[in-house]
Formats: C-alpha cells, structure tokens, sequence
C-alpha cells in the first residue's frame, strides 16, 4: 500500500511515522518547509478539559504519546504540566462548567469545579470578583509544538517514510475500484505524478482547497489568531497555569523569564482569510486589548506590562468546533478543521489516519461524531471551550 499525505505540519507528520511504524510506504507532500504552515505558530496547549466526549477522549490517547515524548522519539519538548485553569464570568458559564467536569471525570480525567477562591491558589493574581466559578486539571499543559514536529518528522523517516517539502500537490485524480477503503490515485506535483492507494488530506488551513481536488466541499474555513509575548508588570510565576477567561476568550500563561503569552480573539466579525496571503505580523492595536482583557483577569497585567513581539497564525475552524476526521471516499482520508487543537489533537490522529487506511476503520476512538454528514444532519454539538 502506498499512501500519499497532503501536508507537513504536526498531523500529516504524525500520520506518516504511524503510518510508516504499520510498514506502510508513505509520502509526504508539503508544499513550503515543515510546520511553516501553522504547526511553528501554534501557542502548543495540551489538555483535556474540553465540553464534548469526543474531543476529551481525543486528548487522553494524545496526552498518552505526550507524556513520555522524549523517551520515545528521543527529543525532549519541554512539555510543562502547569494545568489550565478555566474561568466562569456568568452562572450559565458555571452551569456549563459542572456539566463538564462531571463528564470529565467519568472519563478520567482530574478535573475538578473550583471557587474563584479557590482558583486563586492556582492563579494568586486572580480578580477573583470578576468570576463565579473555575475548573482546573493538574495534567494540562503545553509544550514546543516544532521541536514535536521534529520528533515526528525524524521518526517518519526513520520507520521508512518519505518526506518531501516544497513539493504542492497540484491535481489529484482518483479511479474507484470498487473497494470501499482504497483506490487508484493519482497525485500531481510540479516534479513528479506519484501513484498512491490513499490520499490523506490534512492539509490544514489549505484543507477546503485540496478537498475541492478530490470533489469535497469541506466546511473549513482559515481564520486569522494572534499571539503576543508581554512583559507583565508583575512577572508571572512558571506555576501559575494556562488561564482562560472563557466568557470573553481571553487567556494567557507563563513564558520565560517572567513574560507571559496572551492571546484571544476579540473581533465582532470573523472573516475567512487567505492562507497564502495573510498578514502573519501582530497587529498592535489588538496586543493592546488582548493585554486589557488579561489585566481584567490577574493583577499581572498592570499599566507598565510591555508589548515584547508577536506573531499570527491560522486555525482550520468547523461550524461546530470539531475537526473532520473520516474516509471520504474510497481512497481519500480526511484530517482538518481541528480549530486550533490540531496540535495537541495530533497523536491520536494520526493514528486514526492510519486505522483508516490501513484496517479500514477506527478503534482508538469512536470519530462516527466526526463525520462531515454531521453537518447536514443539522444536530449542532459545538465544542464549547474555546479560545
């Protein structure tokens, strides 16, 4: 079997080594370097405190492979499990918050519903009078999402796969056979026709536009987020988790030497960007409202916080939240829209990618919920936590 993937940031890579450890002949196409899609952009969060089982469960089997990162893949990527704290400005907010944990912790995780007071042992900056309610898990975390690209990058090739960048895949045509897992495919580069059995589209922001290759209207839409480094008035502590004010999207964490990143995304409208064309600088006017919002959060963020440098990148964002993880027809695999969790999302997909292509169906996780039909059967279940 030979499986052609579209896209070398964290979930095409993840899909080739696990594809390559199936003995599986693998070729990756990306059409720039590695993860200078969105992959190198990425905050790199990884939790397991999200609003649907589905996404919750998505995190256990990823957190599994992040856990012991550098045992396996020899590359240490400074996973830090400082928590993530999730803060509640409304009772429906809190409401939902208990909901969540409750399912949570059916599913193992150690999340529990906390007082503002009691958040702001975790955060002692915290405006506690802003809040009414919290949740936190001690296993969140984040980690350096390009050395992991590197960690998979070197391990694909290692296992057998092969990795080609600046290499766009231009055209795809697809002959079915009548078998419902492959086909004959054929993949079009600039330099070279590759024959494959399966084309894996993980694509990311660029995923709707490779979809449309292979007769796919994908609802994935590119959408413009910042990031900004800061030098708060009042360093933040490396204990101090990744605090999300959730009802206004605001949330920052602790960075080196004190600083801190701070995010969100505040604009009324959100319109779909270009993923060849947009501006990947920071726009100052946003750093300073990201830094307001985070001054309304903690104390850190007084009048004298300074704006260090920033950068912007995109997330492949779903009407639901939820990425498309399925075979969209014989010899096609999808793995995109993942609004902003492909990162942390990524072990677990790749694979399913490769339970996909290889057993013709998935195990390590239930994704019938990830299914594009979803859309049409018009039963919303947004992902509600986030940012």
């Amino acid at each position: 079997m030979h499986v052609v993937v579209c896209g070398g940031g964290i979930v095409g890579l993840a899909a080739a080594y696990y594809l390559a450890r199936r003995e599986v002949e693998v070729t990756v196409c990306e059409a720039g370097s590695l993860g200078s899609g969105n992959t190198d952009r990425s905050a790199g969060g990884i939790r397991t405190q999200f609003s649907t089982p589905v996404n919750v469960k998505l995190s256990l089997a990823s957190l599994e492979v992040w856990d012991d990162f550098e045992e396996r893949f020899g590359v240490d990527i400074a996973h830090r499990r400082s928590g993530y704290l999730f803060l509640a400005r409304t009772e429906e907010t809190a409401a939902n918050f208990r909901e969540q944990v409750a399912m949570q912790n059916d599913l193992g995780v150690p999340s529990a519903y906390l007082s503002p007071a009691e958040a702001r042992e975790h955060c002692p900056e915290l405006r506690i009078e802003e809040f009414v309610g919290a949740t936190y898990s001690p296993t969140d975390g984040f980690a350096d999402p390009h050395l992991a690209l590197q960690g998979f990058s070197q391990a694909a090739r290692e296992a057998g796969g092969e990795i080609r960048t600046k290499t766009p895949v231009t055209g795809i045509e697809i002959e079915e056979t009548g078998d419902p897992v492959t086909a004959d495919v054929t993949v079009e580069t600039p330099d070279e026709t590759l024959d494959a059995d399966v084309f894996v589209n993980a694509a990311g922001a660029w995923a709707r536009r490779v979809g449309s290759l292979v007769g796919l209207d994908l609802p994935i839409a590119p959408r413009r987020r910042q990031v900004a480094v800061v030098a708060p008035e009042t360093p933040v502590p490396d204990s101090v988790p990744l605090t999300i004010d959730l009802d206004t999207g605001s949330y920052f964490r602790p960075e080196r030497e004190g600083q801190a990143l701070v995010g969100g995304h505040f604009a009324d409208e959100d319109p779909d960007v270009d993923p060849d064309g947009y501006d990947t600088g920071m726009d100052l006017d946003w750093a300073v409202t990201a830094v307001e919002h985070a001054g309304r959060t903690a104390g850190y963020f007084g009048p004298e916080s300074g704006i260090v440098r920033g950068w912007a990148g995109l997330y492949a964002v779903t009407p639901d939240h939820h990425p498309i993880v399925e075979r969209s027809r014989p010899g096609v695999v999808t793995a995109g829209g993942f609004s902003g969790h492909g990162f942390q999302h990524s072990p677990a997909t790749g694979k399913l990618v490769t339970e996909l292509c290889v057993d013709g169906e998935a195990s390590l996780v239930d994704i019938s919920r990830l299914s594009r039909e979803r859309f049409d059967r018009g039963v919303p279940d947004d992902e509600r936590n986030v940012a």
